[in-house]
C-alpha cells in the first residue's frame, strides 16, 4: 500500500524540522510526505526551501485559508497514497509508526482509520499516566479522549486524535472536514467530528498505543492558547463539539446530551453544576468560562440548526453518509 504522510504547518519550522527529520528515520518509509502551509507564512517557506530533504519523497502545498481543516481538506484533494497518515508539525513519529498503521489496514479491509498514543512532553518533562478507556464517546454525548495516555491493546473507539491518525483513502472518498468548526488555527474537535462521521459510514476505528508519536505542544498562534483561558478559544471548541454530537446522536440522545451539558458539562466545557463546582476556587474566572461555555452551545446549536434547513432539511449526517457510500 502507498503511504502518504500529511502534515499540516504554521509558524513552527523548528517544530516542522524535528517532525521531518523523524520521518527520514521510518522503518517503512513514507510514499509520499506532503506539508501543507498558508500562503502568508513566510517563515515556513524559508526553512523548506532551504531544508534537505533527502531522502523524504516531500512535496508541498499552498493553502490561502486559515485554520487546520482548510489545510487538511486541501491535502486530501491531492494526496497520491493509499493510507493517509496525518500528524502535527509539533510532532515526532516513533521509527514503526508507518509500519504499524500499514499492518492494522492490511489485516482488516473493514478498518478505515487508525491513531495511537501521544507521548507528550512539557519541555523536557514527559506527561506520565495511563488510561485504559480511550476515545469513546458516551450515550449521553460525554466525551472521553486521553489518547495521549492510552495502554492496553489495540480496540476499537468512537474517535481519535489529529496528532495520530490515519485513514484508508476508499473510506474517506467523499468525505470532509467538517467547515463549520471555528477558529482560525486549531479549531479543536475538528477530528472527532470527522471521526464520527466516518464511524456512521460503517468503518472501524482502532486506537493501538503501540502506535506513537512524541509530542511536544509548541505556541498556537490563534485564539487558542492552550491552557490559558480565551473566552473565544472556549466559545469555539463547545461550539465544535455541538456540532459534531448533534450530527452524531440520535433524536433522543441530542436532547439528553444537550440538557446534561447546559446543566453539568465537564471541566473544559461547564455546565451549571460544573460552574458552582468551580467557583470558591475561580471566582470571576469560573463564571467566565461558564458563559463562553454557554454561548459556544447556543450558537453550535444555531449553527447545526442552519445546516439541516441549508439541506433541505435533510439531516447533515443522512447526506455524509451517503457521499461516503
Amino acid at each position: 500500500m502507498m503511504i502518504t504522510v500529511v502534515i499540516p504547518t504554521y509558524r513552527r519550522p523548528s517544530d516542522l524540522a524535528r517532525c521531518l527529520d523523524a520521518l527520514k528515520k521510518q522503518i517503512r518509509a513514507a510514499d509520499e510526505v506532503l506539508v501543507v502551509a498558508r500562503a502568508t507564512d513566510a517563515e515556513t517557506w524559508a526553512f523548506l526551501e532551504a531544508f534537505n530533504a533527502d531522502p523524504l519523497p516531500l512535496c508541498t502545498l499552498t493553502v490561502e485559508a486559515p485554520g487546520v481543516v482548510a489545510a487538511l481538506n486541501a491535502g486530501f484533494d491531492a494526496v497520491q497514497g493509499d493510507i493517509i497518515a496525518i500528524t502535527d508539525d509539533d510532532a515526532a513519529p516513533h521509527t514503526d509508526w508507518l509500519s504499524r498503521i500499514e499492518a492494522h489496514f492490511l489485516s482488516d479491509r473493514t478498518i478505515g482509520s487508525v491513531g495511537g498514543r501521544d507521548w507528550v512532553y512539557h519541555g523536557a518533562q514527559l506527561e506520565e499516566g495511563s488510561r485504559e478507556v480511550v476515545g469513546r464517546l458516551q450515550w449521553f454525548g460525554r466525551a472521553i479522549g486521553n489518547h495521549h495516555l492510552g495502554v492496553g491493546e489495540a480496540r476499537e473507539v468512537d474517535f481519535l486524535k489529529a496528532v495520530n491518525i490515519s485513514y484508508r483513502r476508499t473510506a474517506v472518498t467523499g468525505l470532509r472536514f467538517d467547515e463549520r468548526m471555528r477558529g482560525t488555527g486549531a479549531q479543536v474537535h475538528f477530528e472527532m467530528a470527522f471521526s464520527l462521521a466516518l464511524k456512521r459510514a460503517g468503518w472501524k476505528l482502532i486506537y493501538d498505543p503501540k502506535v506513537a508519536v512524541n509530542h511536544y505542544p509548541s505556541q498556537r498562534f490563534d485564539e487558542d492558547q492552550r491552557n490559558q483561558f480565551n473566552s473565544l478559544a472556549i466559545t469555539n471548541a463547545v461550539h465544535n463539539e455541538t456540532i459534531a454530537l448533534l450530527d452524531h446522536l440520535p433524536f433522543l440522545q441530542r436532547a439528553v446530551f444537550l440538557v446534561w451539558a447546559i446543566l453539568i458539562g465537564t471541566k473544559v466545557a461547564p455546565g451549571f453544576v460544573q460552574w458552582l463546582r468551580f467557583l470558591p476556587k475561580e471566582r470571576t474566572l469560573a463564571g467566565r468560562k461558564w458563559l463562553a461555555s454557554l454561548h459556544g452551545r447556543w450558537q453550535g446549536w444555531q449553527c447545526w440548526q442552519q445546516s439541516r434547513r441549508t439541506l433541505n432539511g435533510l439531516p447533515i449526517e443522512s447526506v455524509q453518509q451517503g457521499e461516503a457510500q
